[in-house]
């Protein structure tokens, strides 16, 4: 048989992550030291509240069928949750979950846009943004993200006749990959776009529980008039390490909600039951844990870049999120070739900007997956290889 994959395929040829990993090992068993900066999964326990919730639910042979959706104690839960650390009011059907943040962001523009509909992405971005975009066969426009913007969308840039055809914008902050924060007047202004324009705002909050220097995370939901113009992933992944266990939610506009639901029957029969438990126990849980891991992170982030500043890569402080994101240091213009350099020569493993759209390359990101102690000997790693040049 002569198998030939869909024209398609093309769009997903090898991710980075693979071809660092192939790399990472190949370098491992030459016995180099490796230290691991890629992938952004925590390294943190999850609550011992969510583990027992979890096992206690597992012994249950009822809770092995299919869930058909929400639990009421689920829905409770994040209605706490968003009124205690938001104070925002969500009603139950304003909530639908999904299997991570991952997932969701790939199918959520198929029941919302037809072939051909402008999507507003951002760049640099998370490549998810653009996947679903591309899966749901959309006409994908990207606003740039730039340090003369303060890294947030230029709304007068983008011409009048995208304005008008867009359907749908996406928008993520804390930001993965730049790092960076919006402030409240940009969400003001974000909603009176969406409104003006009729657009709907699709916001990927995965990060506000991770940020620095004393800034309060909030919610697009928070803002007057958000709901009625989009809505908002919610991960229980980096808050609560619940990474494997696949927990988010989508919340907000009810109309959105409704179509997305109806449009999951098809395809899903419920997130597992004990998974549903251990999320309850995450949401009603205080946040003595979720802020202690917090500044566990910014010791991690000063650890980093401040000791990278130290031997000559101006590398900024991140703002939030559980990465860092910096310019290649002085003599190297390809992020690709570079990162690979710096691992042949150092162990060291951070991203290519580059992954992350066309206005990445010139930049890494690095994640804050390992303790401070290791983050020096990184460092040091790098110091004594001569890859930073004066």
């Amino acid at each position: 048989m002569n198998f030939e994959p869909a024209e398609k395929m093309k769009n997903f040829e090898a991710g980075i992550f693979q071809i660092l990993d192939k790399k990472k090992k190949e370098l491992e068993k030459q016995g180099k030291k490796i230290y691991n900066f890629s992938v952004g999964t925590p390294d943190f326990e999850t609550p011992e509240c969510v583990m027992k919730a979890v096992s206690e639910a597992c012994i249950h042979p009822e809770n092995y069928h299919y869930s058909l959706g929400e639990t009421e104690e689920l829905l409770e839960a994040v209605i706490h949750r968003y009124k205690k650390r938001y104070y925002t009011d969500i009603a139950k059907n304003e909530i639908m979950s999904v299997y991570g943040s991952q997932e969701g962001m790939a199918h959520i523009f198929l029941p919302l846009i037809n072939p051909g509909d402008i999507v507003l992405l951002p760049n640099p971005g998370y490549p998810i943004f653009s996947t679903g975009a591309f899966i749901a066969q959309s006409n994908q426009w990207f606003y740039p993200l730039t340090e003369e913007n303060n890294y947030l969308p230029d709304f007068d840039a983008i011409p009048q006749d995208v304005k008008e055809a867009a359907k749908i914008m996406v928008v993520s902050y804390p930001a993965n990959p730049i790092c960076k924060t919006a402030p409240d007047e940009f969400y003001e202004k974000l909603i009176a776009f969406a409104k003006e324009n009729n657009i709907l705002i699709i916001h990927d909050n995965a990060y506000s529980d991770i940020i620095y220097d004393g800034k309060e995370g909030k919610s697009f939901l928070s803002f007057p008039g958000a709901k009625e113009v989009g809505v908002e992933f919610y991960s229980l992944s980096k808050s609560y390490n619940y990474t494997g266990a696949r927990m988010s939610f989508v919340i907000g506009n009810a109309k959105v909600i409704e179509v997305f639901k109806r449009f999951r029957s098809q395809i899903d029969y419920g997130i597992f039951l004990p998974v549903q438990a251990g999320a309850v126990a995450a949401l009603y849980s205080d946040d003595t844990a979720v802020k202690e891991q917090c500044a566990a992170y910014q010791e991690r982030r000063d650890a980093l870049c401040g000791g990278l500043r130290e031997i000559g890569w101006n590398i900024p402080d991140s703002e939030g999120t559980m990465f860092a994101w910096g310019p290649l240091p002085k003599g190297y213009a390809n992020s690709n070739e570079f990162v690979m350099e710096l691992m042949e020569k150092t162990g060291v493993i951070c991203t290519p900007g580059s992954s992350f759209g066309s206005l990445g390359e010139g930049y890494v990101r690095f994640a804050l997956v390992l303790p401070p102690s290791e983050i020096k000997k990184a460092i040091y790693s790098i110091k004594e290889s001569g890859i930073i040049k004066e």
